[in-house]
């Protein structure tokens, strides 16, 4: 079985933040690689990681990146897959220049990026990306969309049992 998605991060320790990506593409049943490349310490393995990407099955790369976060922007620039850009909370500005970094790319080279380590929904954008090529998928993720709606109206309901003098309702 080959990968179809493709977790990168700069370093190991965003590994706790890219985990929520994990999780969910097995809940998926979605195959997925899992890999630290740093775009400043191992360029060589991350050229060779992005230009290889296609061949070797991904159809969507996931790569976080906290600080200057060039990772998601450099694979973008040598694949033709779609990336997913996570900023990390990784230094003193809670993220906000990883996110700047990554959704500031110029002209021809996008990346999608979610909010500041928002692994899962990066996750759920490369699920709806794979799902519009595959339709039993895309009823996995309707299934997936409608329990997220039943727990939001149970939630509601829950609010409702909670009583106070001045609640009007």
């Amino acid at each position: 079985m080959k990968a179809k998605v493709s977790i990168i991060m700069g370093s190991t320790s965003d590994y706790p933040v890219m985990e929520d990506a994990a999780k969910l593409l097995d809940e998926f049943e979605i195959p997925f690689s899992i890999n630290a490349l740093s775009a400043h310490r191992t360029p060589e393995m991350v050229e060779k990681f992005a230009r290889g990407a296609y061949g070797e099955g991904i159809r969507v790369v996931i790569a976080a990146a906290g600080m200057s976060a060039h990772l998601p922007g450099v694979i973008a620039a040598m694949t033709p897959v779609p990336v997913i850009g996570v900023p990390i909370n990784a230094s003193s500005l809670d993220g906000l220049d990883a996110m700047l970094s990554i959704i500031q790319m110029p002209p021809g080279i996008p990346v999608a990026t979610v909010g500041i380590n928002a692994a899962r929904n990066a996750a759920i954008l490369a699920v709806q990306i794979l799902a519009t090529g595959d339709e039993a998928l895309m009823q996995k993720l309707l299934a997936f969309k409608e329990d997220l709606k039943s727990k939001i109206v149970k939630a509601n309901n829950d609010l409702k049992l909670h009583q106070f003098k001045h609640r009007v309702m």
